[in-house]
């Protein structure tokens, strides 16, 4: 098949999302595709620029050379672009797209997982691989997936949304206790997020939630254990934890080889590990997301079980959960990769 593995983008998980889109591209040549990395944000050549050939030729368009530890400055990415538009489809990249027997969605956070780039998908006809563009910015919009959570009988944090229009300093007004959780109502890979413990860092807490975006989430901070479920066509894999040996899990744990002791399966009561899996498989039922996703959860010291978040297109980087977790069912990065696709295919019949 001709596929494009579309990555980078403006989303502070653009880094991620080029390491993601790097392996990808790699295990879906080694399955005898022929494959295109391209970045949706800098595009391809110039417009007008021949197309014809270019899946015979497959160029390598990105040179990727890891995650570094800190989020992208992003406003540096927009000016190394040639031209001066401030459309996020860079150059020639519908066009590729178009010619693609699919593209395979290597994208993450903003512009990647919120369904705006599959609507746009939609209009244009371009098979993709993940959710539908609806799923995807419900799931997305950390607000509206807990209403649906709770909805479902899925335990999910106490917690209240705020604009930036309405913000308040005032702690007492949340209904909280401290410690808290901040973090951007839309945002991924645990940018902006903070562990708030007193009244002055919870205050520092929302000067850097609202530096990412408009809305915040303040919630219930859970103490325990940390994990995580991939769910693929409504079956949920095994159960992996996730236990930074410094810290929380943010997004330097989450990148940096060796920050984090992650295990899969996880050491868990099996009742405990198949409840997991089953709010996980709800938690993707609830949102609609019939392709793959994963969900994450806390385990308090009382064994109770909080749903987190989903994420609609998981990172698939050399740390990432999601490979893991089908590894230790017997199923190698490639043939995910080529798992992902068929599904995706089945899915836009």
């Amino acid at each position: 098949m001709k596929i494009v593995v579309l990555a980078g983008g403006l989303s502070t998980e653009r880094d991620v999302s080029l390491s993601t889109g790097s392996m990808v591209s790699r295990a879906l040549r080694q399955k005898g595709h022929r494959v295109l990395l391209l970045d949706v944000f800098m595009g391809y050549g110039k417009a007008g620029d021949p197309l014809t050939d270019i899946f015979e030729t497959v160029p390598d368009t990105i040179q990727v050379s890891g995650v570094p530890e800190t989020a992208p400055d992003l406003e540096k990415i927009r000016a190394m672009r040639e031209d001066t538009s401030d459309c996020l489809f860079g150059p020639n990249v519908i066009e590729l797209c178009r010619m693609a027997d699919i593209v395979f969605l290597a994208l993450h956070g903003e512009n990647g997982e919120d369904g705006r780039i599959q609507a746009a998908f939609d209009l244009f006809g371009i098979r993709y691989t993940g959710s539908n563009y609806l799923s995807s910015a419900i799931a997305m919009n950390k607000r509206l997936s807990k209403r649906f959570f709770s909805d479902c009988g899925i335990p999910t944090p106490k917690g209240i949304s705020m604009k930036k229009a309405e913000r308040t300093a005032d702690f007492c007004q949340t209904g909280l206790t401290l410690p808290c959780i901040v973090k951007p109502c839309r945002g991924g890979s645990s940018v902006g997020i903070s562990v708030v413990r007193t009244i002055p860092e919870y205050e520092a807490a929302l000067d850097e939630a609202f530096r990412w975006e408009d809305e915040v989430i303040v919630e219930e901070y859970i103490q325990g254990r940390e994990f995580s479920v991939a769910v693929i066509s409504q079956e949920a894999l095994p159960v992996i934890e996730i236990a930074p040996l410094e810290g929380f899990y943010d997004y330097k744990n989450k990148y940096k080889a060796g920050s984090t002791v992650e295990t899969c399966p996880a050491s868990l009561p099996p009742d405990t590990a198949r409840q997991i899996q089953q709010y996980a498989a709800a938690a993707a039922e609830a949102l609609e997301l019939n392709t793959y996703c994963r969900v994450d959860f806390m385990l308090n010291e009382q064994e109770q079980i909080f749903c987190l978040e989903v994420n609609t297109l998981p990172g698939m980087t050399p740390t990432s959960l999601l490979p893991q977790e089908a590894r230790a069912i017997g199923i190698e990065f490639e043939d995910l990769c080529e798992r992902l696709i068929q599904i995706s295919l089945n899915n836009n019949e």
